[in-house]
């Protein structure tokens, strides 16, 4: 959206504020749509949710090339953004879910170093095209982009491990070695019976909070970087160093949560992002301006790939869709919040200072609660033979 909010504004005489309304519209819907999408992956499978929701965002993008009403922009931004930010979302974090759990985490690392990877490059190549030929074919181009690099391998790969005669972390169904031990270690909770689990809520409540930490503070982030006196060269980088940071981090964060407790981690992530998000609010020179945004950054790849693998690890595999589902909405809703509390706080005191420092207070509040969260234990664990704490067993995190 940064790289079209200026383009458009001038071509159609819209206001900065009008076209990036529609970003969160789009989280609305997500945070509306999330609970439906986590019960239609486990009804009806990850294929079928990121085939449908990848041919809805290609196209939905691409018609953005002829959205020059406010209307037609909202609607074609909103199916795009909430198709990214619920089902896509979801459902690939589900498919590594499912696919790995000794290895969940790394695995989860490299998804979304694909994310940061996106991060990166999209707006490059937008900005690209929108040099060369208009804001309008960066739209095709992006769009075609998606369809043809994402839907024919969510079509013809994407399963689960027993469909392809496996078993999780790429185990054949007759190898005995191993394989009932691993599973063993993941638990099986029901929703009806992870909702009132205090783990769960606590776990969404966390991950809702280092979201609108996140959005609150890297959507204004390069024009905070203007008003703080930096050229545009320096904001465009310090944004590129925060994706590109994003992605390294990813890969770090997945490989300490497969060695450590998972809240631990988890609250080190929001650790790193309190430090980020107070040290970024003082940045005035380029070196700042760069090192707080790397800082950032790697907060941002510990929060796409932690929580995914908490929710995992607490609750296992068999209805982690429709539980991802259920609090997702947290995070999607978090986002959209955040972004316009710090647009008010700018409008009403001419800085974001104030923003960024109690989104701060915000991430130390986070680490407090996150280390309360202790892995989910079953009243009946005795007479089902479960301890329910599948990541206490496997980390030894639970007394």
């Amino acid at each position: 959206m940064s790289v079209f909010i200026y383009p458009i504004s001038q071509d159609l005489g819209w206001s900065r504020t009008l076209i990036a309304g529609a970003a969160s519209v789009g989280g609305l819907v997500a945070t509306v749509q999330s609970p439906l999408i986590g019960w239609l992956t486990d009804r009806y499978g990850i294929r079928v949710v990121l085939v449908c929701s990848v041919l809805a965002l290609g196209l939905s993008v691409m018609y953005l090339s002829w959205a020059t009403a406010p209307l037609a922009f909202y609607i074609a931004y909103g199916i795009a953004r909430s198709m990214f930010s619920s089902p896509i979302k979801i459902g690939s974090s589900v498919a590594v879910s499912r696919w790995f759990i000794e290895r969940r985490g790394r695995a989860t690392g490299v998804l979304f170093l694909s994310h940061a990877a996106g991060m990166t490059a999209f707006p490059f190549v937008a900005g690209l095209v929108i040099a060369r030929s208009g804001w309008q074919d960066a739209w095709l181009v992006l769009g075609a982009i998606v369809l043809a690099v994402a839907l024919v391998p969510a079509m013809l790969i994407v399963q689960n491990p027993e469909d392809a005669g496996l078993r999780p972390d790429g185990r054949s169904k007759s190898a005995a070695t191993g394989a009932s031990k691993d599973e063993n270690r993941d638990p099986v909770w029901t929703l009806a019976e992870a909702v009132r689990t205090p783990a769960l809520w606590l776990l969404a409540l966390a991950g809702g909070f280092v979201f609108m930490i996140q959005a609150g503070t890297n959507v204004h982030v390069g024009a905070f970087f203007r008003d703080q006196g930096l050229d545009t060269g320096v904001a465009t980088l310090a944004v590129s160093v925060n994706a590109m940071s994003t992605g390294a981090a990813s890969l770090f964060w997945g490989w300490l949560v497969d060695r450590a407790p998972v809240r631990y981690v988890f609250a080190a992530v929001a650790v790193v992002m309190t430090a980020g998000v107070a040290l970024v609010g003082t940045a005035d020179s380029t070196v700042e301006a760069l090192a707080y945004s790397c800082l950032l950054g790697s907060s941002i790849g510990g929060i796409l790939v932690v929580p995914p693998v908490a929710f995992a690890n607490y609750f296992g595999r068999s209805s982690i869709g429709v539980i991802r589902g259920v609090t997702e909405p947290f995070a999607s809703g978090g986002q959209a919040v955040a972004v316009l509390f710090s647009g008010i706080i700018f409008d009403t005191f001419g800085s974001y200072k104030a923003a960024y420092l109690t989104f701060a207070v915000l991430g130390a509040v986070t680490v407090l609660m996150l280390l309360f969260t202790r892995p989910p234990r079953r009243k009946d664990a005795g007479a089902r033979g479960e301890s329910g704490e599948g990541e206490a067993a496997r980390r030894g995190d639970g007394s």
